[in-house]
């Protein structure tokens, strides 16, 4: 069946949402050979995923997760966020998403944090969240427990998604071929606890506007997704670098959406934000890395890292409606920080 799909990708068509959902029986079935799996994923992305199958592949990959007993009642009385990127930038900054997120949980809005240990990166979300002891193996009913308890959880993606392990093979290999897939986008977009709002970085601009439409389409009320340029608009001709975060070093494009605003694109510096370079962002180990989460939480490193963990908290609180514009989410952003409410948030979910 793959096969047949192939040949329509072949020939630049794209598929409908009932291929796609056997396209994914066909991908998680342990019988079909990775090399024939990995054709298709390869010709779908040479003919460029739409943004319908986009949404596609992720409601029939949802459909085979694992859900967290999340009570209806509650979410219906909360936003539920989630700040994440894709990966990919290659760029080796810190964990810049993760010390956001315990930033606006600590600022009072849950979050429900779906991650992975390090892919393209030295370390990943579940990588230092575990180093700063903070647990990442909690059952899905534990999880949505402590979400409504202490406005925060982390979704290890392992553990909710147990029909990838069919499909890790296929990434490898595409991986070892520098053939990156529609799976190197799903990952903000799958997660189970089904955020409400988001802030999703991309390692490249025109990824922006797409991630958007299937973000709105898969019924986020309120999502900004963002790539960050490193350095001057002449500098990103000549040698393109991009953070999948929104960047201190340089302009970034941002795609947003709200319940009472249609989607809407722009290019913009956020001047307010220290100038900074790519060197004062880098990250380590996990160990490295956690020490970085912890002296910013602390308040203690009041350099380029703020800056760069200011400027996310602010659009994340602004995407949560926790904060009515980007400056007061900095305002906000920067009380939790200065009067230890982040290090007590930290602190909490370690002794959870």
């Amino acid at each position: 069946m793959l096969e047949t799909f192939s040949s329509q990708l072949a020939a630049s068509q794209s598929l409908t949402d009932e291929q796609i959902c056997l396209a994914v029986e066909q991908l998680i079935e342990p019988a079909v050979s990775v090399a024939i799996k990995a054709g298709f994923l390869t010709l779908l992305a040479t003919k460029g995923e739409t943004v319908e199958e986009m949404a596609s592949f992720v409601r029939a990959l949802r459909a085979k997760s694992i859900q967290p007993p999340i009570d209806a009642a509650w979410r219906q009385a909360h936003d539920i966020l989630d700040v994440c990127g894709t990966g990919g930038d290659r760029l080796n900054t810190f964990n810049i998403s993760t010390t956001v997120a315990l930033i606006c949980a600590a600022a009072g809005v849950p979050v429900a944090k779906h991650g992975n240990r390090a892919v393209t990166s030295q370390a990943g979300s579940a990588d230092v969240l575990e180093a700063l002891g903070i647990r990442i193996d909690l059952t899905p009913a534990e999880a949505a427990s402590s979400l409504r308890e202490r406005n925060f959880a982390f979704f290890f993606a392992p553990n909710y998604h147990p029909a990838f392990k069919h499909i890790a093979p296929v990434r490898k290999l595409c991986a070892e071929r520098g053939q990156r897939t529609i799976f190197n986008f799903l990952g903000p977009l799958l997660n189970p606890a089904r955020p409400t709002a988001q802030l999703v970085g991309v390692p490249r601009p025109e990824l922006c506007e797409p991630m958007a439409q299937v973000l709105q389409s898969l019924g986020v009320r309120r999502g900004m997704v963002v790539c960050g340029s490193v350095g001057s608009p002449e500098s990103a001709i000549q040698n393109p670098a991009f953070l999948d975060e929104l960047s201190v070093l340089g302009d970034n494009t941002i795609a947003e959406f709200y319940q009472e605003r249609a989607l809407t694109s722009s290019v913009s510096a956020l001047d307010e934000f220290k100038a900074s370079s790519l060197g004062d962002l880098r990250g380590g180990d996990r160990e490295t890395n956690a020490q970085i989460v912890c002296t910013l939480l602390e308040g203690t490193d009041r350099g380029p890292k703020r800056d760069a963990i200011l400027l996310n908290a602010s659009a994340a609180l602004f995407v949560a409606d926790r904060a009515r514009t980007i400056s007061a989410g900095r305002e906000l952003a920067e009380a939790v920080l200065d009067n230890g409410q982040a290090l007590m948030k930290l602190n909490e979910l370690r002794s959870s």
